[in-house]
């Protein structure tokens, strides 16, 4: 059976005394329970300016990035109406843990908790009925297999219009994992990171698609309790099924997990997300796996990392390429520190443009990956995978053109650097000596016309999966 997350109890909430609380027990039918805080009508307005959605690594309410999606649906005046859908009832405590919290914000007119056991409770119309007239629907935590039953009912397109009409959207764990475009169902079970790295098609890994798709956040797998439960490995493992399954269009894929504690990633309307309270990732797997089979472990190189810390912002709508540090995974083994690392570039800065990254085999000049339409700055990345690796990029220098390179070298490995012509000669080098030492060339074409050179990045000693970043400016 799938872990489930609890859904905690809030505080006790403090009210003003003109605040008013209605509080209405009434099962609507034998699997679905209501109760609803507040004012017992629905807010009436013919325009909001949402959506607005909240990400949170836990099942709980995080109160500072609910603030803000009520204000921002809302515009700032008047109030709005919440729905809370749940799988389950909590097992101890309030019944309504999240509705106790929502209904002490300002901008809440009510908070309606909905309880749905079955699949079938999706088409309950009293359920439909106030979802439709909410401006916010959250999911709580539990279990994401029950919400992923709705697909296909009547209260997937309520919700779906809930988020049209500029209301908003959102959960915490097993919620979270409902907001995405590719759901982690756990329908099958739960799989921790070990055993989706050892077999990334292993029998607890079932994935639902085509229920909810937000605007800006496409080809995104969610993931919850993200640092206290380790799961990045489990989220590679996700993504590298995404990209070869064909489940991401495009053939990229996108993780978005999130740390318990407090932790909430909240999307504007635009696609810009802002980073309350914890930490969280964003993983990107931009190519095919090395190998991702049933029963084999997991190679891929170079997924691509952007660590989210309290009040970091990141534009989902327009999807940066720098900012990120690299990690991969080799037969099912991980790199050393999944997360934290250094940046290759930083946005805005020299080096914070379009990045290539190696294409195996690419161990002669014949199988180069070919650079030439790299915007300049750029980055090259790749890795040392065995003692004897050499990687080939191939790139074009017009008349009195210079090109100035700068590789970031991991403590894995010692890799040099040599700047060849097109007959595989060597012009310059870089051969700094010990592993971890950055390597830097730079050569000026002086002949008319353009030439075709290539950048050798070869292993001197030691080797890894930890990747190189290579800055290439044309000047």
């Amino acid at each position: 059976m799938p872990l489930r997350s609890p859904r905690f109890t809030s505080a006790a909430v403090v009210l003003t005394a003109t605040a008013s609380v209605l509080i209405a027990h009434q099962p609507a039918h034998a699997a679905a329970d209501r109760i609803r805080l507040g004012s017992a009508s629905d807010v009436s307005r013919s325009a909001w300016n949402g959506p607005a959605f909240t990400m949170n690594g836990a099942g709980g309410i995080v109160t500072a990035s609910m603030t803000r999606a009520i204000d921002d649906i809302r515009g700032g005046t008047g109030t709005i109406d919440v729905v809370v859908l749940a799988g389950s009832a909590p097992t101890s405590g309030s019944k309504s843990p999240e509705c106790d919290t929502v209904i002490g914000i300002a901008g809440v007119n009510s908070c309606t908790t909905w309880t749905l056991t079955s699949a079938n409770d999706g088409n309950n119309s009293q359920v439909n009925t106030d979802v439709r007239n909410a401006e916010f629907v959250y999911f709580a935590g539990g279990d994401q297999c029950r919400y992923a039953a709705w697909k296909g009912t009547a209260l997937e397109a309520s919700v779906e219009s809930v988020v049209a009409k500029g209301g908003g959207s959102g959960g915490g764990s097993a919620g979270h994992h409902i907001n995405s475009p590719i759901v982690y169902d756990a329908c099958n079970g739960s799989v921790t990171s070990a055993e989706a790295l050892a077999n990334p098609y292993d029998r607890y890994i079932s994935f639902t698609t085509g229920m909810f798709e937000w605007a800006h956040y496409g080809s995104v797998v969610n993931d919850s309790h993200f640092v206290t439960r380790d799961r990045m490995g489990r989220t590679m493992a996700f993504l590298a099924r995404a990209v070869k399954d064909g489940l991401a269009p495009g053939g990229a894929a996108w993780g978005v997990g999130v740390e318990e504690g407090g932790g909430s990633l909240y999307l504007d309307r635009d696609g810009r997300a802002t980073q309350y309270g914890e930490d969280a990732y964003v993983v990107l797997a931009d190519h095919q796996p090395e190998q991702a089979a049933d029963r084999k472990p997991l190679t891929y190189s170079g997924f691509k990392i952007w660590r989210l810390t309290p009040g970091a912002t990141f534009d989902f709508k327009n999807r940066p390429t720098c900012g990120y540090y690299l990690r991969g995974v080799t037969n099912g083994v991980v790199d050393a520190n999944l997360y934290d690392g250094t940046p290759l570039t930083v946005c805005g800065s020299p080096g914070g443009g379009a990045t290539l990254a190696e294409s195996e085999p690419n161990d002669t000049r014949d199988t180069a990956d070919d650079a030439t339409g790299l915007a300049s700055p750029g980055t090259l990345t790749g890795g040392m995978r065995s003692t004897s690796d050499r990687d080939y990029f191939k790139l074009v220098l017009s008349s009195g053109q210079t090109a100035s390179v700068n590789c970031a070298v991991p403590s894995a490995y010692d890799a040099d650097v040599y700047w060849l012509d097109a007959d595989g000669g060597t012009l310059t080098r870089s051969v700094g000596d010990g592993a971890g030492t950055d390597e830097s060339l730079s050569f000026t074409r002086t002949a008319s016309g353009t030439g075709t050179y290539y950048l050798d990045v070869e292993a001197y000693s030691g080797s890894g999966t930890a990747s190189y970043g290579c800055t290439v400016k044309k000047s």
